[in-house]
């Protein structure tokens, strides 16, 4: 039920005053003038948080219709908090302040709102005030409110926080973006140099450098102390992530009728597509060895190093692990968190159903479902993977009578010595170490799960085949990512298939040129076949 409604009322006020400035009052000679003295309205508002009574009061109406459409205003808002004395207060010091500032008195029905999501009735929440309060509420992943949290953190809060909310427009958005793409420019260049620096204050040769040599490298490292230490670059696809959360944000408040208009969903980035996956050629091989430089974010290696890696890799405790995830495409916290409850060995055909994963929250482990449903999913293995986890059980087994009271009892597939969760960090500095190790091309562990849509390829199978082996949402996501590795594939693949076809004569391309006399004496070559009929007339060889 709505409170009681407060006294307010009309009235006229004499602003008459002598020549000392003071009000005339009741002796003021024009007070028997019905028009004489301004028109005011009064109001009584809820007590302040002391207990102590207030009252709205505002003169200089023309005329009592504008005061009465002003009163009955404010008696709306008061009606707005009902019997609830915590906003009845908020609501009075709303009106209080903007009796003091005497500020346009606002709508009810923005004061409403206002009131439901316990912002700032006046308004004047900033994006900073919102975004907090916007993360408070989030129920989402923890992973996924590390990410929001850190664009906050970083991006947002720094550029756009100060802003009132409902004051955010396109060019705040855009001046933002703007500038973190200038400084992603400022951080790339002094990486770049902090690399070259480097090099000059290496010394390259074997032995210990000359006195010379040591002076001068001494200046080099003081220089290289004082650089900028590396950082990450804001890329596009890191500045598109941003602009996901401010947009998600502000929707948020717009489900809330606090804003009519997402600044963030008109802004322009370019574009943001997806690092397509290269196959680590003997080309790009040799320009890595020679310049350090890797020719794409999403990098893949063949078969053949692949083979190298598992057969470096084979009498490590993780090898189960590297193996599973680069025949079957696991992502990291899958096969972390991977339960031997989900593993089916015995089955026709076997298979690992993808149920839990275990993700980093800061530095924590936590244990969650897969992101997207479609993760959630059976994982078919073949009879080599099988054998490969039947014997990563027995060591399993082997560590757990080692252990013995110490043992942890997770139950999951990959543990540490003593049976407890596996870190996600842990397999991936390991792997990193395993491939310099193998002295293989640089790769990520992710990439080792990128590879198992190339070994679809390999195997006959096509773009579908590997969205469904990866388990991805929708096919776009795979063919943005993967399409150039499966054309390089697929030119290998013509290639070997040309290859395959065993020929008698020499390739067109060394044949000599029609009319050249054929070389004589003991240099010269010989036919491959004396005895095979020249191809022009018809009747040859195939």
């Amino acid at each position: 039920m709505p409170s009681a409604r407060r006294a307010g009322s009309i009235y006229r006020r004499c602003e008459c005053r002598d020549g000392d400035g003071k009000l005339l009052g009741a002796k003021c000679p024009k007070l028997k003038r019905k028009s004489h003295g301004s028109i005011g309205l009064r109001q009584e508002l809820p007590p302040d948080a002391d207990g102590r009574r207030r009252t709205f009061r505002r003169t200089g109406y023309p005329t009592v219709t504008v005061a009465q459409g002003d009163l009955s205003r404010l008696q709306a808002i008061l009606d707005l908090p009902g019997d609830d004395p915590v906003e009845q207060q908020r609501v009075g010091d709303l009106l209080a302040d903007i009796a003091r500032r005497r500020a346009d008195i606002p709508q009810a029905a923005d004061v409403q709102r206002r009131l439901g999501v316990g912002v700032p009735l006046d308004g004047q929440t900033t994006v900073a005030e919102w975004l907090d309060r916007w993360m408070a509420s989030k129920r989402t992943r923890a992973t996924t409110n590390a990410g929001y949290r850190s664009h906050i953190r970083v991006h947002l809060k720094p550029h756009l926080g100060h802003y009132r909310l409902d004051r955010l427009n396109v060019g705040h958005v855009q001046a933002m973006f703007d500038a973190i793409a200038d400084q992603a420019d400022v951080v790339r260049a002094e990486n770049e140099a902090r690399r070259e620096q480097e090099q000059r204050a290496r010394w390259h040769r074997p032995g210990r450098p000359p006195a010379k040599e040591r002076e001068r490298l001494a200046a080099e490292r003081a220089k290289l102390a004082a650089m900028p230490p590396y950082r990450r670059v804001t890329g596009p696809a890191t500045r598109h992530a941003i602009r996901r959360t401010l947009r998600t944000a502000l929707n948020a408040a717009i489900a809330q009728q606090l804003l009519t208009f997402n600044a963030a969903a008109h802004v322009e980035l370019g574009s943001s597509a997806r690092p397509k996956g290269l196959l680590w050629t003997a080309e790009r091989v040799a320009r890595w060895r020679e310049t350090g430089q890797v020719p794409s974010p999403v990098m893949v290696w063949t078969p053949e190093q692949l083979g190298r890696f598992l057969d470096v890799a084979e009498d490590h405790r993780l090898y189960a692990f590297y193996h599973l995830v680069a025949h079957h495409g696991l992502r990291r916290g899958e096969g972390v968190g991977a339960d031997w409850a989900n593993v089916y060995l015995d089955s026709r055909p076997a298979r690992i159903d993808v149920l839990t994963e275990i993700v980093v929250d800061g530095w924590t482990p936590v244990e969650t479902e897969p992101k997207t449903d479609s993760s959630m999913a059976s994982v078919m293995l073949d009879q080599g993977t099988v054998a490969v986890l039947r014997e990563h059980r027995a060591r399993q087994e082997a560590e757990r009578a080692a252990a013995g009271a110490e043992w942890t009892e997770t139950g999951k597939v990959f543990t540490t010595e003593t049976g407890g969760w596996l870190h996600p960090d842990i397999v991936s500095k390991e792997f990193k170490r395993l491939v310099a190790a193998a002295d293989l091309p640089p790769i990520n562990l992710r990439d080792l799960r990128h590879g198992a849509a190339a070994l679809v390829k390999a195997g006959g199978g096509d773009i579908d085949d590997a969205s469904k082996k990866l388990r991805h949402s929708t096919i776009v996501l795979t063919a943005d990512t993967y399409m150039a590795l499966f054309q390089e594939y697929e030119e290998d693949l013509t290639e070997r298939a040309a290859a395959a076809v065993p020929r008698a004569r020499r390739s067109r391309d060394a044949a000599p040129a029609v009319g050249a006399v054929p070389q004589q004496g003991p240099g010269a070559s010989q036919p491959a076949d004396a005895d095979m009929t020249d191809a022009s007339d018809g009747t040859g060889g195939h």
